[in-house]
């Protein structure tokens, strides 16, 4: 059954184009591009606290199954310090770039295993063209297709998931912390310089050797397996859970479309209410739409910088888009439910096929 193409969005160009000059202007000369070292030392302090508080009772409970609550809390903190790494890759912790770097080559790599040069590109390159097809990698073909296109050319197995792929998005991203293991060793063995795999392989071999030697050591193997595989599942949805709902189900811009840096930001992008608390919960990705448009503002700043973003996309009659933690979840369920149908075989009634049938 033939569908036919969704028009493609319309993006405002004047007097949007120019006005994102005088935005940041006034952002910066309220102070928001300020370093706030008193946040970070704290956070990161609370972060070496809760990480030992993790070891600690893991040591005290030894061979009994209520090891599995030390796994999930171990899946939150790696997140937590994966949030902390993502700010120092956009050079927002310390004072110099070269400091940030270091900081979060350390904290990804050795901290959480993840290939730091490996996230710095891909994040790079989806900051540069959030949404964009062709660009973006973060909507490239995977497992979940984000694009028609790509779901009506999906094959077999991955077709039987594609159909359905937005109730099974978050069962999927129990394995998401794998995957991201397992990207980046692959990308620095295949694609990474000399240099970067001599640095980076070493401190991922030390993060899984710190992290599975006592695990394996002082714990029943089956016990231990099951403690890995809940501290990866939460690590994985965790993680999964606080970028899906930035841009999932936002516009998507045609390969080969000019949109100005603002327009592109914003249209793309989507803020979760909840104020400081979700900004803790998240890593301060709830303020979407201010992170892309100034990716070095600390996390602290961003609450301020929204309100000052808001109301100039208000003057300028751009859309902003703000919603609850749960309604974007529904979203992006409900987008991805919709990507899906274009795997559907052609005599498929799309009905039938929405309601699983």
């Amino acid at each position: 059954m033939p569908t036919s193409q969704p028009a493609a969005p319309s993006f405002p160009l004047n007097p949007v184009t120019q006005s994102f000059a005088p935005l940041a202007a006034t952002v910066r000369e309220m102070g928001l591009l300020r370093r706030s070292y008193g946040f970070y030392s704290g956070f990161g302090a609370a972060l070496v606290l809760a990480l030992g508080g993790v070891i600690t009772g893991f040591v005290l409970l030894g061979d009994s199954w209520l090891q599995l609550l030390m796994a999930a809390a171990l899946g939150v903190v790696l997140t937590q310090v994966a949030f902390l790494a993502h700010e120092a890759s956009h050079r927002t912790v310390l004072g110099s770039g070269p400091a940030n770097d270091r900081l979060g080559r350390v904290l990804s790599t050795v901290i959480v295993g993840v290939s730091h040069q490996w996230w710095m590109t891909k994040h790079t390159r989806h900051h540069g063209n959030p949404n964009t097809v062709g660009k973006d990698p973060d909507i490239e073909k995977d497992t979940i297709s984000f694009l028609e296109d790509d779901a009506r050319e999906s094959r077999v197995l991955i077709r039987a998931i594609t159909r359905r792929q937005g109730w099974l998005f978050f069962p999927l991203l129990t394995l998401e912390g794998l995957n991201l293991h397992y990207r980046s060793i692959a990308s620095l063995i295949t694609s990474g310089t000399r240099r970067q795999r001599w640095i980076e392989l070493p401190s991922i071999a030390l993060h899984f050797g710190l992290y599975l030697v006592p695990v394996f050591w002082f714990l029943p193997l089956g016990m231990a397996f099951a403690f890995v595989g809940v501290q990866m599942a939460v690590f994985g949805v965790y993680m999964g859970a606080s970028f899906a709902p930035n841009h999932k189900g936002m516009a998507i811009i045609p390969a080969g479309t000019r949109v100005d840096f603002l327009s592109k930001q914003v249209l793309t992008s989507r803020n979760i209410r909840g104020g400081w608390a979700m900004s803790i919960l998240m890593g301060g990705l709830n303020y979407q739409i201010e992170h892309h448009l100034f990716p070095s503002m600390a996390r602290p700043h961003l609450a301020r910088a929204r309100e000052i973003v808001r109301e100039h996309c208000a003057t300028v009659g751009l859309p902003y888009t703000e919603t609850s933690l749960l309604r974007s979840y529904g979203i992006v369920v409900a987008y991805l439910n919709r990507v899906g149908l274009a795997a559907r075989d052609p005599f498929d009634c799309p009905e039938r096929v929405a309601l699983g049938r």
